[in-house]
């Protein structure tokens, strides 16, 4: 018998967990943290719903911390067999989780020292060392659709998603499944990219399958029409104008490097003038070299760039900030200029420093480029709020606030439709996850709306026996 559990990502953007069950062995698909609300993240410390030992393999679709986040505290609790995943990921993962585990062990010592816990003392959801040994497991391939063995009677395939660089789309195999010794063919979209979007190709078309997990992030929205370097360039000059600081809160992963490219295209077009561009992010440096790397994972226009010795990533006038104290002269500089800091959605790193700053200061201009998961400072702030506390802080909100819905890594639901429609065949089921309630049943309607199939909402906890 096979089955499929959802111990995360369901009626949230956040903790995506997946176990697959087939013939006695245990895969689970994404392995992140739950993040946002205090009722999700409290889930990151209760008791596992599966025994880590038990699991033969992880499949990782790709490096952000909702989907691999959790990983280090599966290796803590027991869990040695492979973590199967891209180059790109891999090298990724290793920025991401060691990054994670520092905040983990500096959150419970703030806690310890300011004596703001329940828990004598409170001790951090996993070390640095927990993140190495889980960096030790993991095994890399290419998005190139070649199938590659995960454990005993499951294989995988993995291709382009378009989402960061990595991210992919995983069919995974379950032979001998049925009665009659045939397979199942279980897809997962992981985070599906936004087409038309910048150094990253197009989501691969999807392969035939039985059953799909499909995000929804977006299931009950629209990108905006409007071109985001046009609105971008209205934003920054504006804020020239009023001569103040630009806050960009985005994801040291993906958010960040489609910044930096956008800043150096509307460069060289002339629609805004150099700026000092500081990136007061290590995690997001080390990103952008890595993003480099890997040419097969580039689009026409960012390898063309890159053939000219040009580096696509860098504007004219840009700096990064690596060492504390490096970030703390920031604050020194004058007139206008652009800091792009994580996290992007000002729920914890270095731009909660800047947000206390620059939010209260009436000619500073705080520009969303991601979705802002409910609970999080970024949401309230861009649904209004005129005080938010930060790090224990009040801080009044008397700065510009926009929004630019196109930056967003994840496709629409007409996205989503779009990719769906290159499906051979339709699914046995599919299962929109990875968005809040109203868009996961938003894009579950479009689906079924559109195509007629079979699509279910899955709820946290409950499994589905796949026949």
């Amino acid at each position: 018998m096979a089955s499929v559990s959802f111990f995360g990502g369901v009626g949230t953007v956040t903790g995506s967990k997946y176990l697959l069950q087939h013939n006695g062995k245990k895969v689970l698909v994404d392995c992140g943290l739950f993040q946002g609300l205090k009722e999700l993240r409290e889930r990151n410390w209760q008791p596992l719903p599966f025994n880590p030992e038990e699991l033969d393999a992880v499949i990782i679709t790709h490096a952000h911390i909702d989907h691999t986040g959790f990983l280090p505290r599966v290796v803590k609790l027991g869990f040695k067999g492979p973590v199967i995943t891209t180059k790109p990921t891999g090298d990724l993962m290793r920025v991401l989780l060691t990054d994670s585990a520092r905040l983990q062990e500096e959150e419970a010592d703030y806690r310890n020292r300011h004596a703001l816990t329940s828990h004598s003392p409170a001790l951090p959801l996993y070390d640095e060392d927990d993140a190495r040994a889980a960096l030790d497991l993991l095994q890399l391939y290419h998005n190139d659709g070649k199938q590659v063995d995960i454990c005993d009677g499951v294989k995988a395939t993995f291709l382009v998603a378009g989402h960061i660089m990595g991210s992919s789309l995983v069919l995974v195999e379950l032979e001998n499944a049925r009665p009659d010794g045939s397979s199942i063919k279980f897809l997962f979209s992981g985070d599906l990219g936004h087409y038309d979007q910048p150094i990253l190709k197009d989501p691969a078309t999807p392969p035939a399958c039985d059953y799909m997990m499909c995000e929804s992030t977006y299931g009950d929205r629209l990108h905006a029409d409007v071109d985001p370097g046009e609105k971008l360039a209205r934003i920054i000059n504006e804020a020239i104008h009023r001569k103040g600081p630009i806050l960009i809160p985005a994801f040291a992963v993906g958010r960040t490097q489609e910044i930096l490219y956008l800043i150096r295209e509307l460069e060289d077009a002339g629609k805004i003038p150099i700026l000092p561009v500081v990136v007061d992010s290590p995690m997001a440096a080390q990103a952008t070299q890595i993003y480099n790397r890997f040419a097969e994972e580039h689009d026409e226009e960012y390898a063309s760039i890159l053939a000219q010795k040009r580096h696509p990533l860098r504007t004219g006038s840009m700096q990064t900030a690596s060492s504390r104290e490096e970030s703390k002269r920031i604050n020194e500089m004058r007139g206008p200029r652009i800091i792009i800091s994580a996290s992007g959605m000002i729920s914890g790193g270095r731009v909660l420093h800047h947000a206390i700053r620059i939010l209260p200061d009436p000619n500073a201009t705080v520009i969303f480029v991601g979705f802002q998961a409910a609970g999080t400072t970024g949401r309230r702030v861009q649904d209004g709020e005129r005080e938010v506390r930060i790090m224990k802080t009040q801080v009044k909100v008397n700065c510009t606030i926009e929004s630019i819905d196109g930056f967003s890594a994840h496709a629409d639901w007409k996205g989503v439709l779009r990719w769906l429609s290159g499906l051979p065949s339709a699914p046995k089921t599919i299962f929109t996850t990875h968005g809040e309630p109203e868009a996961a049943a938003a894009m579950a309607k479009h689906i079924h709306d559109r195509f007629g199939w079979n699509v279910e909402v899955p709820e946290f906890g409950s499994t589905v026996e796949l026949t």
